[in-house]
């Protein structure tokens, strides 16, 4: 098959390096904007007088129809791409071409692929961010709604995995809110670089004809321009960004995830997940495996991988477009599939789960997580918080070796350790709820500092729709 480029050449391709050079094998998601971008294409030519009002019409009509035939094919899953085909943005210049006839070789007046596809990617990510957003957002709502459902389960706090200090549920969970706030804050900044058109950049030196490039820009949503063509088609920085934002975000769901299965455990038995989100075994009948939380766990470090092959592959291009960067899709698509998927069965796994109260405030009652606000009681009394510190840690070691916990302790005990220590208000500070209620400071995990942090929650899920 002639190539529509292949004017200079007398001698056909190798259908090896087709099937290796060929992108449309994953390009054809760009198609919808492959028609978006032509179509504003269309309409800055026939304004810069290079096609009649006819050829435009004719031009548009032929590009909605293909695009109509292709998103039928894919939906019915008879796309069968052809290493001939080369991309997507050839495939579709060459039926429309079919379609309408010689008006068709037109199409790709005053353009480049290379403009052309940093459009495509340009309006992808832009509509794939807003949809991202959206799960975000949803997700926080959850988070909130679970959070004031649940203000009155107490459970411990950990640092190294060990039992620190206790801790309301709604204050752990409300962590993960504003790890997702400030995700939504590094996708907002993306969006904002993305809105950058550089249609007209032609291949790197920029476009011969009278397009109005200003206009072309209003006409496909962008609020700005590239200032310079070598970097229009050579940037990728807005790539980076996305794959760099969902690799922090990605990990934020990995930590929960990792969370929630070890919450899950016999060992601890503080949530059970719903069957829904849960597989079994294929030898052991009694199993009820973690499975969606594991797999976002681990999708994680592909979406690092993307972040990671994407950087390596540019630090070393000289401007303006190589053929490396065609690297820059898969890893980008794959990378947008994973996290819808992630955002929204993590949101759907933490709505179905089951959480044990009981068992969080047993784990609270059974340790020595109180023996931070002992040694506060004491710096009350006069006593420096460094020889505070050890007269505790020495009660909790004798406790330790005694088999008894720190509110088991008689009078004449804890004479030994400060006579400032009596036995009441030992009790009293060693309830876990007293200890709770303490921490009032802002962010603090007191009930009513917790309230004021979900309403300023409330506050930012107004504020931040963008």
């Amino acid at each position: 098959m002639e190539k529509l480029w292949g004017g200079r050449f007398n001698r056909n391709t190798d259908p090896e390096v087709e099937r290796f050079t060929s992108s449309i094998y994953f390009d054809y998601l760009l198609l919808p904007e492959d028609v978006e971008g032509s179509i504003v294409h269309v309409e800055g030519l026939r304004e810069a007088g290079l096609l009649s009002k006819d050829e435009a019409s004719s031009l548009k009509q032929g590009l909605w129809e293909v695009l109509a035939e292709l998103q039928e094919k894919i939906e019915q899953g008879e796309f069968v791409p052809e290493g001939s085909d080369e991309d997507i943005h050839m495939l579709l210049e060459k039926m429309v071409t079919e379609k309408v006839g010689k008006v068709g070789e037109k199409l790709h007046t005053g353009r480049s692929r290379n403009d052309q596809v940093a459009m495509d990617l340009h309006l992808y990510l832009k509509k794939e961010i807003l949809k991202i957003d959206s799960l975000l957002l949803n997700f926080q709502e959850t988070i909130v709604r679970l959070a004031e459902e649940n203000t009155d389960i107490i459970m411990p706090g950990y640092t190294h995995l060990q039992r620190a200090q206790p801790v309301l549920f709604s204050h752990y969970l409300m962590a993960y809110f504003w790890m997702l706030q400030r995700d939504r804050e590094r996708l907002k900044g993306v969006l904002q670089r993305n809105d950058m058109m550089p249609l007209g950049a032609g291949a790197f030196a920029g476009c011969g004809f009278p397009l109005n490039r200003e206009k072309m820009a209003r006409d496909s949503g962008f609020s700005r321009l590239y200032e310079n063509s070598v970097d229009a088609v050579s940037d990728r920085d807005f790539v980076l960004e996305f794959l760099s934002f969902a690799s922090i975000n990605m990990m934020h769901l990995s930590r929960l995830c990792e969370e929630l299965v070890l919450w899950s455990s016999t060992e601890f038995g503080f949530i059970e997940l719903s069957q829904a989100h849960s597989t079994g075994s294929s030898i052991m009948p009694q199993k009820k495996n973690p499975d969606v939380a594991e797999l976002v766990r681990g999708k994680t470090g592909r979406v690092y991988g993307s972040l990671i092959g994407l950087l390596t592959v540019l630090k070393g291009l000289p401007l303006a477009y190589n053929k490396d960067m065609q690297e820059d899709k898969e890893g980008l698509f794959d990378t947008v599939k994973t996290i819808k998927y992630s955002l929204y069965l993590c949101r759907k796994m933490l709505e179905g789960a089951r959480f044990n109260k009981d068992k969080m405030r047993q784990a609270v009652e059974h340790d020595f997580s109180g023996a931070t606000d002992l040694a506060d009681y004491l710096v009350y009394k006069g006593v420096s918080f460094r020889e505070a510190h050890g007269i505790i840690g020495k009660m909790v070691a004798y406790c330790e070796e005694s088999g008894c916990r720190l509110q088991e302790l008689n009078q004449e005990q804890l004479f030994q350790f400060h006579p400032d220590l009596q036995a009441e208000k030992i009790k009293e500070l060693l309830d876990p709820l007293s200890s709770i209620k303490n921490k009032n400071l802002q962010g603090g995990t007191s009930p009513d500092a917790v309230r004021r942090q979900i309403e300023e929650a409330r506050r930012c899920l107004k504020r931040d729709h963008y």
